[in-house]
């Protein structure tokens, strides 16, 4: 029996794909965008536009014993269709656990969401001992995805 390494949400959006990617690829937003509660604030980030960028985030959790930061490695970028990262703690190579939103335009002013939490590659036994994944369940990815509709729509 395998056990699920990853959690997909899907929802349809009635905006255009560059509309959406635009607030994505702005790491000023994300605390906006997340339904974990974790994200607090960009820290040092600059508009995310390739594979290879970095972008540093404030967060706070439990988890990690209250406040800390996290450094997200751009893995995947495709212009108004893709935007994946892997998140590290600050300053140390990413552990294994990556966040993947996919675009599909349906037609002009909507596009389909996905977002994809996935810690398959996870093998660190001190970060498995400090972290039960998944950390962020199901229905906070659908608040995160609720938010960034909302987001859209107020931008």
């Amino acid at each position: 029996m395998s056990e699920t390494k990853s959690i997909t949400v899907q929802r349809t959006i009635d905006h255009p794909a560059e509309q959406i990617f635009d607030v994505l690829t702005n790491p000023k937003r994300h605390a906006e965008l997340d339904g974990s509660g974790f994200v607090r604030s960009d820290d040092r980030a600059e508009r995310i536009q390739h594979v290879g960028d970095v972008f540093r985030m404030n967060m706070e959790g439990d988890h990690m014993g209250g406040e800390y930061q996290t450094d997200n490695h751009v893995t995947g970028y495709a212009k108004d269709k893709l935007l994946a990262w892997k998140t590290t703690p600050a300053g140390t190579e990413p552990p294994g656990w990556e966040w993947v939103w996919e675009l599909k335009p349906q037609g002009h002013a909507s596009t389909d969401v996905t977002l994809t939490y996935d810690w398959s590659k996870v093998s660190d036994p001190e970060i498995l001992k400090q972290v039960t994944f998944p950390l962020v369940k199901q229905d906070q990815l659908e608040d995160s995805l609720e938010r960034l509709a909302a987001a859209v729509s107020g931008s």
